[in-house]
């Protein structure tokens, strides 16, 4: 039998609103809790975190001391979407309930840092233009992320109205939707057409969109809105590119019920180091690389080689093979640079705890 639950049943449908899941893990989690205040992370400053307790509340609160080292982890401090516990005056933040999915990369920029996009969502909407946007090796790379996440992604491709062929697009992604992601073709400003994205964000539920500017994201929270909350822009004519118009991560709750994460376009999406080539769309070329004959085969020339034989008979897809070998070349430094990096903290913590005479010896 189930612990009886310290929160109200009021307090409980107040947070079912914003994203809070209803199932026996999440019940149990919230029996072990003092008697205290839940509150999710809605929106992120540089000043403190904007939190919510249900869907007309928000208000700026205080992060604990830890997370404002400018040298602490980043993935233990809150990140849009977490669950956090508050004093018993609403104004601070105590402590961070464990994660259900965190979607996170590498930071753009020359030092390795993993930045952290968004946390405990059920499904990622992964969004494309079918205009100059449209890339299956860019969805691929957004893919390979989002699996790490331990969300589900879903593949949502706008603009469907302005492609008049949609046959030609849906074929390049077929093995995607063959290993089980859901693909939806959309008219991001018709909320009939979009309807079919409701299943993702039922009561309780939570999702996030990503994409690159211009991809149709803030069109399509408006349309699951009903209103015109999200500023658009349109796609510049010469190179059919997007500007932002998102700025910020924020937290939304819908009238279907769920939440939705809004997402700043990503112009550069780097991997974390952590990421399963074979949860990313690659499946079909890591199981051909087991039926090799040896088992270091590097797929070049050596005899018995399951995936250049696969390739020359036109079953595996030159490109596709081509842009696993990059991915699989970037995760592989990355995860080295990962570890170096979580080598050098364990280190430098290490010496802040110690005293300066054991430090730096004796004067």
């Amino acid at each position: 039998m189930m612990p009886a639950m310290l929160l109200s049943e009021d307090a409980l449908q107040a947070l079912l609103a914003i994203g809070w899941p209803d199932d026996d893990a999440a019940r149990a989690l919230v029996a072990e809790l003092p008697e205290t205040r839940v509150a999710r992370v809605i929106a992120q400053h540089r000043s403190g975190f904007d939190v919510a307790e249900h869907a007309e509340d928000r208000r700026r609160v205080q992060p604990p001391a830890a997370w404002t080292r400018p040298r602490g982890d980043p993935l233990l401090r809150a990140a849009v979407g977490d669950w956090v516990t508050l004093d018993a005056a609403g104004k601070n933040i105590l402590g961070l309930l464990p994660r259900r999915a965190l979607l996170k990369r590498a930071a753009a920029g020359e030092h390795y840092r993993q930045q952290m996009i968004a946390a405990n969502i059920d499904h990622v909407l992964v969004v494309c233009g079918l205009d100059a946007d449209f890339n299956p090796r860019r969805i691929e790379r957004y893919l390979l992320v989002v699996q790490a996440s331990g969300a589900a992604p879903v593949l949502v491709l706008t603009k469907a109205d302005q492609h008049p062929d949609l046959a030609a697009p849906l074929a390049a992604l077929a093995s995607l939707h063959e290993s089980g992601i859901p693909v939806h073709p959309v008219n991001a400003k018709d909320s009939a057409s979009v309807a079919v994205l409701h299943p993702y964000l039922r009561r309780g539920m939570s999702a996030v969109l990503v994409g690159s500017s211009g991809a149709g994201k803030s069109t399509l929270t408006n349309t699951l809105l009903g209103v015109e909350r999200m500023k658009t822009n349109a796609v510049r004519e010469n190179d059919e590119k997007g500007r932002h118009t998102t700025t910020h991560r924020a937290l939304i709750p819908l009238p279907q019920g769920g939440c939705l994460i809004d997402t700043p376009g990503m112009r550069e999406l780097k991997l974390s180091g952590e990421e399963d080539l074979a949860d990313g769309g690659f499946e079909d070329v890591e199981a051909l690389a087991g039926d090799c004959r040896f088992s270091d085969c590097s797929h070049g020339n050596e005899p018995g080689c399951a995936v250049r034989t696969a390739i020359e008979s036109g079953v595996l897809g030159e490109a596709h093979y081509a842009h696993y070998c990059k991915l699989r070349d970037e995760r592989d430094a990355a995860a080295v640079t990962l570890a170096q990096r979580r080598s050098e903290e364990r280190v430098a913590n290490k010496a802040l705890g110690k005293r300066p005479k054991d430090k730096y010896g004796r004067r």
